[in-house]
């Protein structure tokens, strides 16, 4: 078994069902805080940054030397299926938004990617 593959496989299923998640989504954006939003987008990158560890990783276990721009690549691709399950599941923030957060998975997986480069160097 690929642990790391699994690994990436699994976290992803569970962030992109949480993602569609109408309560979850109410639960992480309390208006209660005015900077909810901002809160919301900086740990969504953290989120894709998890993603792309994990898929850089995994991509390791197959053989495969991931590079940060193509874990950016795949993670924005990643983000984008999410703004498209969102969509279908009655999401109404708009091109821009969605842009944007596609723009956070990207990052994400730009940071996994250099997260990657630099614990590969030698010390």
């Amino acid at each position: 078994m690929k642990v790391w593959t699994t690994a990436a496989v699994v976290v992803a299923a569970v962030l992109y069902a949480t993602a569609l998640d109408n309560d979850v989504y109410t639960l992480t954006s309390p208006h209660s805080i005015t900077s909810h939003v901002f809160l919301r987008k900086a740990y969504s990158i953290g989120a894709f940054a998890l993603v792309g560890y994990l898929s850089g990783r995994a991509f390791q276990e197959w053989g495969r030397r991931p590079n940060a721009a193509g874990l950016a690549l795949l993670v924005g691709l990643y983000s984008a299926a999410i703004e498209v399950g969102q969509a279908f599941h009655g999401s109404d923030e708009g091109l821009a938004w969605n842009a944007f957060d596609t723009g956070c998975g990207a990052v994400g997986g730009l940071i996994a990617g250099l997260v990657l480069k630099v614990s590969r160097r030698p010390s």
